[in-house]
């Protein structure tokens, strides 16, 4: 059998944190350095094998009813518990929730990204011009849960996204959709596929949502074209030979409109942030090593070849215009060696990350400067942290009385989204 995702892209959580010398090197001391941005480049994609997104899409809504993420977010059903205090070993603790029952037991969905409003639009709410407060979270489903090489659940569902109606923040509601690519049959009928990647970082810029691949690149989804399906059907998704569309009994699913593949040297797409901060807005993706030393040879990467295999941040500018990739050609990109970065976001040349430690020992936010040589820790994080999102104090329709970082964690049982302050207090 295949090793299971979690497995390939996590590794063994035990390991120590070994330098290219050899030498151990400590967990609070990371170096970091600034290297040849335009090496990290992307190619901007519009369409799959199948045809344009646009023309597949289209295709599809001639079928099925076409919503936007508004509606989800007024259709939420399932409620999350308000966490009154810090949850797990979380300092400086602001708010947050923990998932219902079903969804803190579930072994074969296992949550990852987070983004928010505060990410969509300046002011923290959604749509342009609405009041919504949400946050979304992403979720793969892993065959393969216990790690021991045997699949206990043979039909890969692939990911989906949590839109969380945070409007209340005393009883937030929620509910699932299913992430799919647009395709068509092989007798020419519109259809789609789940999309089987690990989605460790989602971030939310105006209508779009942007997911990692993590060897690939990015993948664009557009928040105002989900489609509603029939349900009945639990373990089918697309159409089905009664002539009914089903995405694995969730009542909606949300098809990739354009995708952004890597076309330089080698990236490990492991998390995704937003920064506001910068001029223009940019995002960041920061990369996953297990040891110090990031990976290329566990899956079919997109790119040029290995090159710095130092973990990297790397950045690209956003167009305001039409929350696309203003450049193909990185602005960013500085190494720092640290281990098991599960998240990242940036403000301008000061970035944060979220480091994990297995499933029983607490996660840290670090940070550290372009340039610097080390990062510290300013808060710890709950065991078994993931992605980050950056909510300033400045959103003025959804802010806080000063700028919070939002977290993700992943463990059955342990599953929290919450946010801490950004200044470690």
């Amino acid at each position: 059998m295949t090793m299971s995702r979690r497995t390939v892209l996590k590794g063994l959580a035990a390991a120590p944190f070994v330098a290219a010398a050899g030498s151990v090197l400590s967990p609070t001391v990371a170096e970091a350095a600034t290297i040849d941005a335009s090496q990290f480049t992307l190619a901007a994609r519009s369409g799959n094998k199948y045809g344009e997104f646009a023309a597949l899409t289209a295709g599809l809504a001639a079928r099925l009813t076409t919503v936007d993420a508004t509606t989800v977010i007024a259709d939420t059903n399932r409620s999350a518990t308000h966490l009154t205090s810090a949850p797990s070993t979380v300092e400086a603790f602001a708010t947050g929730f923990a998932w219902d029952s079903d969804d803190q037991a579930v072994d074969y969905w296992i949550p990852q990204g987070v983004t928010t409003s505060a990410d969509a639009y300046g002011n923290g709410v959604y749509p342009s011009g609405g009041t919504n407060k949400v946050v979304l979270a992403s979720w793969y489903f892993e065959t393969d849960p216990d790690g021991d090489g045997v699949d206990e659940y043979t039909l890969d569902k692939g990911l989906r996204l949590t839109f969380v109606d945070y409007n209340t923040a005393s009883t937030p509601t929620y509910r699932h959709v299913l992430l799919v690519e647009p395709v068509t049959t092989a007798t020419g009928e519109y259809s789609f596929n789940p999309i089987r990647k690990h989605a460790g970082g989602i971030m939310w810029y105006g209508n779009l949502l942007y997911v990692v691949d993590t060897y690939k690149g990015l993948r664009v989804f557009d928040l105002n074209t989900l489609f509603t399906v029939d349900t009945a059907q639990k373990d089918v998704c697309g159409l089905h030979t009664d002539g009914l569309y089903y995405g694995y009994g969730y009542q909606y699913v949300l098809p990739q409109s354009y995708a952004y593949d890597n076309a330089g040297t080698y990236l490990r797409y492991t998390a995704i942030g937003l920064d506001r901060a910068s001029t223009p807005d940019s995002l960041v993706v920061s990369e996953y090593s297990l040891s110090g030393t990031v990976d290329y040879t566990d899956g079919t990467f997109n790119g040029t070849g290995p090159g710095t295999t130092t973990p990297k941040v790397v950045r690209w500018n956003l167009d305001y215009t039409d929350r696309q990739v203003g450049s193909l050609t990185a602005s960013e990109a500085v190494t720092i060696a640290q281990q098991k970065i599960q998240g990242v976001v940036s403000r301008n040349s000061k970035h944060y990350l979220s480091t994990s430690a297995g499933p029983s020992t607490k996660g840290s936010l670090r940070t550290f400067t372009s340039g610097d040589s080390t990062a510290t820790t300013v808060c710890d994080l709950a065991i078994g942290c993931e992605d980050l999102s950056y909510h300033s104090s400045g959103a003025s329709g959804w802010a806080y009385s000063e700028s919070v970082i939002w977290n993700a964690s992943e463990y059955v049982n342990k599953r929290y989204v919450y946010a801490v302050h950004a200044d470690g207090t």
